[in-house]
């Protein structure tokens, strides 16, 4: 059984450590465990792991974030990947940082990002694992926020939250989204 594991985050040196970035980081983490290595395809970044007889396709868009769906459909298609099969990480600021929020569907929550995929798959039952960056910030400092850097203080701990990601990950293809989601889900 195929999955198609999709990180949000910009491409470029600029953007590699912000908070934005988080589901590349989540991706790229899978593939270092993993022992694999990304290479260029269309679209994206790919990088293909195994894990418990099941295969992930693990994917960071070079569309940059408002025009992931592209790489999204692409590789849906390319790799005949079914839409509950697919799983997008995503930054979120309406979660503290850390906390990690698994939903089988539901609205893009004003992100860029999932707001593409949307529109381009025609549909919002796709799951999504929502990564808390926080809200530190002043009225009118979003977008500075999210493609800021991660503080002192968040890098003490990003490893570890970043590995507990991964984990969820695998544990969604391995039992399954609900079984995963109701071990894991504000861990």
């Amino acid at each position: 059984m195929k999955y198609l594991i999709v990180g949000l985050g910009n491409p470029g040196k600029e953007y590699e450590n912000t908070r934005h970035n988080i589901g590349f980081k989540v991706v790229e983490a899978m593939a270092e465990e993993a022992g694999e290595k990304f290479s260029l395809g269309r679209h994206a970044e790919v990088a293909v792991i195994k894990h418990r007889g099941r295969t992930l396709i693990l994917l960071k868009p070079t569309t940059y974030m408002n025009l992931s769906g592209k790489a999204v459909q692409f590789y849906m298609q390319s790799e005949k990947i079914r839409i509950e099969n697919l799983f997008v990480i995503v930054d979120d600021l309406a979660l503290p940082f850390g906390k990690l929020r698994m939903r089988p569907k539901g609205s893009d929550g004003g992100h860029n990002g999932l707001k593409d995929i949307q529109a381009v798959l025609q549909t919002e039952k796709y799951t999504r694992l929502r990564f808390g960056v926080g809200s530190e910030f002043n009225k009118g400092n979003q977008v500075n926020y999210v493609l800021g850097e991660w503080s002192p203080e968040e890098m003490e701990t990003l490893g570890e939250r970043i590995k507990v990601a991964a984990d969820f990950i695998k544990s969604c293809a391995a039992i399954g989204t609900d079984r995963a989601m109701s071990l894991m889900n504000n861990k």
